[in-house]
């Protein structure tokens, strides 16, 4: 699992149809120890918002995530952080 950051909705007109009605939103990993920052897509099963700190599942696991498991999708956010002091 990631820890990362929401800092924005993606919005995709054409999409495999195994993914009509998911959201999209860009997340950014929160550095850790010498890991730096990356930013990717992820499909949000929580109903996640911008600025909200989620845990994201990647590979295999994010599909499992799904009512899909054919569904071409490689990151999901599974949760949303609610005391993030400890963690940053």
């Amino acid at each position: 699992m990631t820890i990362a950051k929401v800092i924005g909705s993606i919005v995709s007109t054409r999409k495999h149809e195994a993914l009509v009605g998911n959201k999209f939103l860009m997340v950014e990993t929160l550095a850790c120890m010498d890991q730096d920052k990356e930013r990717f897509i992820a499909i949000d099963t929580v109903g996640a918002g911008v600025g909200e700190i989620v845990l994201i599942t990647r590979g295999s696991s994010a599909r499992c995530s799904t009512h899909n498991i054919n569904a071409p999708i490689d990151a999901a956010i599974v949760g949303i952080v609610d005391d993030e002091n400890n963690i940053i």
